[in-house]
């Protein structure tokens, strides 16, 4: 294998301009600049992108996120309020393959930086355009939140305890599919430019990303008349396939819901004969029964401390996993044996550790080279080396405060 072609990326040599804030569109841009794409992110001079404040811990008063979001992407500051700021934006789109913004539609028509304005003067522009609701139709217009998308693409409903309202999942969901599907996108349409020479948009709405993964939900109320509800932390009708407790507090997910891995499992609590018994030894059996199964799994589980149990159910061969939080992730030895968590310098932090890139490439892998950068930290590299300006010309757009 070419160590040449491991440094480069698959989308090496494909320039991204990245408008926009916050997470869906600048997750885009991070999944592209995670595989070699040059992402210039442009930000409002002087407060940068939101994102640079945002999370729940902030040390030295900087965002944890900010360095994950940004990462691989280069900053320059630009005004796009301003007749200035937006010639800079169509100059550096001109010279660009792909621009990502997740504006509030129209608002880039407004600037005069529309796709049919760009597209005249760079045919084979692709421009991703991540947004609540889509360029299109009645709601396109309305403010859409990652969190408003999870809600009405049906995610929100199921999730959590059926006692309870509807809860979130804990992570800004929403956003980053919206923001996963416009990078599969902006793939799949330099794919059809390389064949056919023209750009395109791919319009990437946060609802509809949300909706795609929502299994049969339609279908079931549709054609079954059923309503999918909250289930907590169980698969309904799907048994065994839940949280148990172990004897020191841990929580293991033991997954065995298919016959023959049923089977291993009453084989390891030494009821073997469970895997014949008529309450349990098929699918739907055991779905009928599913509360009485776990009454029976969670009743034997708490005999053991987790790592027992862990060991009893690897060594029989049954789908098991625990619970993880950060600390786990950091000390387990199969996240460590495929770097699963990568660690960069920081220039505030120090060693800074995050999530590697996914998936994995054979010949071509992408990787973190650096951590979000400094607000406008390649501004006068990027003018200079892309748009050919002269240090006189960048030094009278910074006075006026376009840059």
């Amino acid at each position: 294998m070419s160590s040449h072609l491991q440094q480069e990326g698959p989308l090496q040599g494909v320039r991204v301009v990245e408008f926009g804030s916050l997470l869906a569109g600048p997750f885009c841009g991070q999944l592209l600049a995670d595989f070699g794409a040059e992402v210039i992110k442009c930000e409002p001079p002087r407060q940068g992108d939101p994102m640079r404040e945002w999370g729940q811990e902030k040390p030295h008063g900087k965002s944890l996120w900010w360095p994950i979001v940004a990462r691989n992407k280069k900053s320059i500051t630009v005004d796009l309020r301003t007749a200035e700021g937006q010639e800079v934006a169509r100059r550096l789109i001109a010279q660009s393959d792909v621009v990502v913004e997740n504006f509030r539609p129209g608002t880039m028509e407004r600037w005069g930086l529309g796709y049919e304005q760009l597209a005249e003067e760079n045919p084979g522009l692709v421009m991703v355009r991540v947004s609540g609701f889509g360029q299109t139709g009645p709601y396109s217009k309305r403010p859409g939140y990652g969190s408003i998308g999870e809600a009405m693409g049906g995610l929100r409903y199921v999730v959590g305890d059926p006692q309870t309202p509807p809860s979130r999942v804990g992570i800004s969901l929403g956003d980053s599919l919206a923001g996963t599907f416009a990078a599969l996108g902006a793939v799949m349409a330099l794919r059809a430019r390389d064949r056919h020479g023209r750009g395109q948009v791919v319009d990437s709405a946060i609802y509809e990303a949300v909706l795609a993964m929502m299994e049969s939900l339609l279908p079931e109320y549709e054609l079954g008349g059923h309503v999918r509800e909250r289930t907590g932390s169980i698969l309904p009708n799907i048994a065994p396939s839940n949280v148990y407790q172990t004897s020191d507090g841990g929580l293991l997910l033991i997954a065995a819901n298919q016959d023959t891995v049923f089977r291993r499992l009453a084989t390891a609590m030494g009821m073997a004969e469970l895997g014949s018994d008529p309450r349990f030894a098929t699918h739907t059996a055991r779905g009928r029964n599913q509360v009485e199964l776990d009454e029976m799994i969670s009743k034997w589980s708490a005999q053991y401390d987790t790592e027992g149990l862990m060991a009893v159910l690897v060594e029989h061969d049954v789908p098991v996993g625990r619970v993880y939080r950060a600390p786990d992730m950091l000390a387990d030895e199969h996240f460590a044996a495929r770097e699963a968590i990568v660690r960069l310098g920081h220039p505030e932090f120090g060693e800074f550790p995050m999530q590697n890139v996914v998936p994995r490439l054979s010949m071509t892998p992408g990787r973190v080279k650096w951590t979000g950068p400094q607000l406008g930290e390649h501004t006068d590299e990027v003018l200079t080396d892309v748009l050919g300006l002269a240090t006189s010309d960048i030094d009278q757009l910074r006075a006026s405060g376009v840059i």
